[in-house]
């Protein structure tokens, strides 16, 4: 009997998010001691925004890991959708969600194409995002400074339609006097949909198995293109909404911003439990691996650390966590 209970304990701590957990246990209890700003309500709140907007893209590159790819045009491609959705509406004199309908549509092409190029030509798709991040960084500063003749676009906050887009992606609500960011619902509902789409649903399962054993996958019967490509069109996506959130949340986009916030996604996702190999992870990793991520960024702030150290603490903690994360699979395995 005590055997059972043991092996069921084994079983409910070997999932790919057990190591992120504890992570996330610890990181928020060493913030908690070193920085009293961080113990507040309004600091929580503020923790949970920088979270969910790591988080959104994180979800959907952690399924895209799952499914054995990786796309390192995410962060740029967040500014393009802004950046598309800003000087469309306002170059044209549309309703801004004119420019949201077409910046998604972009966005969606993109992913597509990164899908394509990568299940029809076989190179490795750390290789054709990579070109797509190098195209789309360059596209926005000269396509931004062409138009515009600044690095910025301008402000399109008295155009139709930016109330209800700014009440859809970038609004907050009070929960006990405390300011609480819509980013936050959407993420938590995004990771709901992420988990039921793993767990629930047959697509799911062809997830994991186009990531795990591609082969065998095709053999059996699964579409691993039309999932890859599903897939890179899901990140895209992803990264359109935030994209969205940072137009209406600021009303103007820098069009250099965004580099480097890829390798922000994959690290939340790593540290979610996601293999660099594919066929292994979890949405609600993804939730604690940005999680952890906003914990970290926010708690170097509150503790009043020298900003100029700010990477490096960034790094030391997520490389830690990626460490423990390591421990725990070790001991799961050792434990079956």
């Amino acid at each position: 009997m005590s055997e059972t209970g043991a092996s069921r304990k084994t079983r409910r701590l070997a999932t790919p998010e057990a190591g992120a957990l504890a992570g996330a246990v610890l990181v928020y209890l060493f913030f908690f001691a070193v920085a009293p700003p961080f113990r507040d309500l309004s600091s929580l709140s503020t923790v949970l925004y920088v979270s969910s907007i790591y988080g959104i893209p994180a979800l959907a590159v952690a399924l895209l890991m799952i499914g054995g790819e990786f796309d390192l045009s995410a962060g740029v491609a967040v500014i393009t959708a802004a950046l598309t959705a800003s000087m469309f509406s306002y170059e044209m004199t549309a309703n801004v969600w004119v420019g949201v309908g077409v910046s998604l549509a972009v966005a969606l092409a993109v992913g597509v194409l990164n899908g394509v190029l990568v299940v029809r030509t076989g190179i490795p798709s750390f290789l054709v995002t990579l070109g797509s991040f190098f195209m789309l960084a360059g596209l926005n500063l000269a396509g931004t400074r062409l138009i515009t003749g600044n690095v910025a676009t301008r402000s399109i906050a008295d155009m139709d339609g930016f109330a209800s887009a700014r009440a859809v992606f970038a609004s907050s609500f009070s929960v006990g006097g405390v300011d609480v960011r819509v980013t936050v619902l959407w993420w938590l509902a995004f990771a709901a949909l992420a988990s039921w789409v793993l767990w629930r649903r047959r697509v799911g399962n062809w997830i994991f198995a186009v990531g795990g054993a591609p082969l065998t996958a095709r053999a059996v019967g699964v579409p691993v293109r039309r999932v890859k490509i599903a897939l890179f069109a899901t990140t895209a996506f992803a990264a359109w909404f935030v994209g969205m959130h940072q137009l209406f949340a600021y009303d103007t986009v820098q069009s250099g911003e965004g580099v480097g916030k890829e390798f922000y996604y994959i690290i939340a996702a790593v540290v979610g439990g996601c293999l660099l190999t594919g066929g292994q992870g979890s949405a609600v990793g993804a939730v604690l691996g940005a999680l952890i991520f906003g914990m970290t960024t926010q708690g170097i702030i509150y503790a009043g650390w020298n900003p100029d150290w700010f990477k490096f603490f960034v790094g030391v903690l997520l490389l830690a966590v990626i460490l423990l994360n390591a421990g725990v699979r070790r001991w799961q395995a050792a434990g079956r």
